[in-house]
């Protein structure tokens, strides 16, 4: 599987409109290769730097989608909830709300892993899922899973 952005290519720096700075929208996505048993796709962003890349002490979490449908597909800049395809629905991100959180460092330059799993299940009964609950859900039912990483350091002094 591969997962790409239109937005900002692998390892490079993800654009302000896509964080705290800027219009704090989801970025543009897509992929492809999705495995032909595949029931539904689920999407984690994490920053495994948070708060300070120097000395790291949480994973945090910026988005979580489930139950995409399972087909090569892409999600436009700024996606909303409405805007999902029918099945799919946003988990609650560590900013303790329902979809995208951009990025917003306290300090230093952070990554972001924006990672796509292919699973042999739906999972209907996860309804705002944490990132926990989702991780448990699909514990032995990934099929394939692509990554594409992102990197940001806040432009403004705060």
């Amino acid at each position: 599987m591969s997962l790409q952005s239109d937005a900002f290519a692998p390892g490079a720096e993800i654009p302000t409109e896509y964080t705290c700075e800027g219009a704090d929208i989801s970025p543009p996505l897509r992929w492809s290769g999705v495995p032909a048993t595949a029931k539904s796709l689920a999407l984690i962003e994490t920053d495994p730097d948070a708060p300070d890349p120097a000395a790291p002490k949480t994973v945090w979490t910026h988005w979580i989608l489930v139950d995409l449908p399972p087909a090569d597909g892409s999600l436009p800049a700024g996606v909303s909830a409405e805007q999902l395809p029918a099945e799919a629905r946003p988990g609650m991100n560590d900013f303790k709300r329902l979809g995208y959180g951009g990025p917003c460092p306290p300090v230093g330059r952070h990554r972001y892993f924006h990672t796509l799993y292919a699973l042999d299940t739906t999972l209907p009964a996860l309804q705002s899922a944490t990132r926990a609950e989702l991780e448990q859900a699909m514990a032995g039912h990934i099929l394939g899973r692509a990554e594409l990483i992102g990197t940001y350091q806040k432009q403004k002094a705060q």
